[in-house]
């Protein structure tokens, strides 16, 4: 059994531990409350984006696009992951770079190349000998759509010269605090819009300017706010998993100190025993 001095020093250290990760428990928790705020009001903007994407080039044929553009053979591809910039997050940054390296390893006929967004991934990947192109991982300094969309625009620019015949996101989905969803989600080339009838889809509107000048705006739209939308999904998913992380660290570091403290109070009352049964062996062995 551990000396009285060495369990006291441990239930300190257990103590002070437990201090910090309830500190950043409440930081996480106000900062997620803003992050779930700006994904929570992004989704139905882009979801009707996509609505007004899907009227608009029902009755057209966008494969002829530049974002549109199929490749027979898929020779090139472009994983975008999204991570964060630090850790104590649980699995969070884990998860995204396991999806990244199964993609990879999964198609082994293609050439993959990864841009991160937040340093974690940027850093595991490279680690583990992935082709990392480049980051943003200074992204997060100042998150705006402004930011985002110089992004996305450099992507949409590698994919119109040929660079690459699949550009994917792969993200951390917020569902709540203790549930993200990792995504893998094809960004380039433009989904192909499947008609399905739907009245709204074939409703007979006048457009100005034309449908071929609205399509031709409302792709690059989507894309940034796709990409957005992912980020912000992402920088939701963070602050929740570490928020849960750090409930977790908290509850696990008041469990191990109670552990301490009972073990402490052993060894003080083993100590005291045996003090007691020196000085009556000693009395006995006067008396003798």
């Amino acid at each position: 059994m551990a000396n009285l001095k060495e369990l006291r020093n441990r239930i300190t250290s257990v103590s002070s531990t437990m201090q910090i990760t309830s500190a950043m428990k409440m930081v996480s928790a106000a900062k997620l409350k803003r992050a779930q705020d700006a994904i929570t009001q992004m989704r139905p903007y882009a979801q009707k984006l996509e609505e007004i994407l899907m009227n608009v080039s029902a009755t057209l044929d966008a494969s002829e696009g530049v974002y549109s553009r199929q490749s027979d053979e898929v020779k090139k591809v472009l994983l975008v992951t999204v991570s964060s910039n630090r850790g104590l997050a649980g699995a969070f940054n884990a998860n995204v770079v396991k999806k990244a390296l199964a993609e990879i390893q999964g198609n082994p006929a293609s050439k993959y190349d990864v841009l991160a967004i937040g340093k974690k991934s940027f850093d595991l990947l490279r680690r583990r000998g992935e082709s990392v192109i480049g980051h943003h991982n200074d992204l997060y300094d100042d998150l705006s759509f402004e930011n985002v969309s110089a992004i996305a625009e450099a992507l949409m620019e590698k994919f119109a010269r040929g660079e690459y015949d699949r550009i994917y996101l792969i993200y951390n989905q917020f569902v709540n605090a203790a549930v993200q969803r990792v995504q893998l989600e094809q960004m380039l080339p433009v989904r192909e819009v499947k008609n399905d009838n739907n009245a709204s889809q074939l409703a007979d509107y006048i457009y100005e300017p034309s449908k071929e000048e609205i399509l031709e705006d409302l792709i690059p739209k989507s894309l940034k706010t796709q990409l957005f939308k992912a980020v912000l999904d992402s920088h939701a998913s963070e602050h929740g998993a570490r928020m849960t992380a750090m409930h977790k660290a908290t509850d696990n570091a008041s469990e191990l100190r109670k552990q301490l403290k009972l073990s402490y109070n052993k060894a003080r009352q083993a100590a005291i025993t045996n003090e007691i049964l020196e000085i009556v062996g000693g009395a006995e062995a006067l008396n003798g």
